[in-house]
């Protein structure tokens, strides 16, 4: 006998669909919205400080960037892994202490490293006879 699992209830997704016959034409999470935006105002800080101007083609590759940016972030993020969860899971990777080897430098001189003559293997010997 199979039980089924307790799962069903993160099968539906929170998405606001609008009012009936008037939704939007994408499905997005209400979390979604919320990292857009901070995604989107974050790149508009960015575009001001690099001296870019307001007009609409930067303002569309921002919406470009931004839905990208978007889908990037929530492929990591789901009901199980919330957003602040993988935020400091971000940080902790790039602060974690890491484990350094130490490098050693040896210079070797010619004049003192000792010439040891060849030894040929027994069957290429010179004047034996096998």
């Amino acid at each position: 006998m199979r039980l089924p699992v307790d799962d069903e209830i993160y099968n539906v997704d929170a998405v606001w669909l609008g009012p009936p016959g008037k939704t939007l034409p994408f499905r997005a999470r209400y979390v979604a919205y919320a990292i857009a935006a901070l995604i989107f105002f974050l790149l508009q800080v960015l575009e001001r400080r690099l001296g870019i101007g307001m007009g609409f083609f930067p303002l569309a590759y921002s919406l470009l960037v931004t839905a990208g940016l978007t889908r990037l972030v929530l492929a990591f993020v789901d009901h199980d892994r919330p957003v602040i969860t993988v935020a400091q899971a971000f940080i902790n990777e790039l602060t974690a202490p890491r484990f350094t080897t130490a490098s050693t430098t040896t210079t070797l001189r010619p004049s003192r490293v000792a010439a040891v003559p060849l030894r040929l293997p027994r069957h290429g010997r010179r004047g034996e006879e096998s």
